[in-house]
């Protein structure tokens, strides 16, 4: 963990606290489970972020959740999920996928072989063969005990423009793939090839996590790699250059816990 500036604080990714199992490998950003840091439980409304590979046939079996808005990215591999409102699919890169749990659902999340019919009509998908690894988001909702709710959709063809596309919101400013239940917030994802560039949107709390590859962000004086993260405060406009093939996500936050 390193302070760069006042606003922008940079966290490696051999920083983070890990879960490891024989079957799991979880990188924490935030306190979750067994890690608990009082001075690390959020940023902004952003509650957990974790970087998440699982083996072939595992994963996590039925489980609960209350009042959260859980995004799931998927980077390579799928995982199957299940829940109690009678969804189930299989959720693999370029996939938006949002679980509001509102006032309480239980669901599965497994690298499992999917025995439900074709899972996509391009570039078919074997489920279940190898790991599959994640990023899974949390954020509060603007309100509690609201009704749970789901939502997925493709997003492979707008990620192709090597541009920030706007993939999950409840902003009425933004036209995302998949809507969530804070009126806050946007999550953000751009695939980049070595030397594009995107500009970070208006950051008033931001965090910018590098999924895969490395860049360069201006306001910070070393190189970003795969797995590390940015907080921002009071910060948006910098540039995001790719130094290779990039995966970027961003959360752009206005307003934080209890604001």
């Amino acid at each position: 963990m390193g302070e760069v500036s006042s606003r922008h604080h940079l966290f490696r990714s051999n920083d983070r606290p890990v879960t490891g199992l024989e079957w799991l490998d979880s990188r924490h950003g935030f306190s979750f489970g067994d890690h608990y840091d009082p001075d690390n439980t959020h940023h902004g409304v952003l509650m957990v972020h974790n970087d998440e590979t699982v083996s072939p046939q595992q994963g996590f079996d039925t489980h609960p959740h209350r009042n959260m808005e859980i995004v799931t990215w998927v980077m390579s591999g799928s995982l199957v999920h299940q829940d109690s409102m009678d969804h189930s699919g299989v959720i693999y890169p370029g996939l938006a996928q949002r679980m509001s749990a509102g006032s309480g659902v239980t669901h599965s999340e497994r690298n499992d072989t999917w025995r439900g019919g074709l899972v996509r009509k391009s570039h078919p998908i074997v489920t279940g063969a190898e790991p599959v690894h994640y990023i899974q988001m949390w954020v509060l909702p603007d309100d509690p005990d609201t009704e749970p709710g789901y939502e997925q959709l493709d997003v492979s063809d707008e990620l192709r423009a090597g541009s920030l596309v706007t993939v999950a919101s409840g902003m009425p400013d933004y036209d995302s793939a998949i809507r969530i239940a804070n009126s806050s917030v946007a999550f953000h994802v751009a695939r980049l090839d070595a030397g594009q560039s995107v500009t970070l949107p208006d950051l008033p709390w931001g965090h910018v996590f590098v999924a895969s590859g490395s860049a360069r962000l201006e306001s910070v004086a070393d190189d970003l790699g795969a797995g590390d993260a940015v907080r921002i405060t009071g910060g948006g406009g910098e540039r995001l250059t790719a130094i290779t093939a990039t995966e970027v996500l961003v959360w752009e936050m206005h307003r934080t816990l209890g604001g």
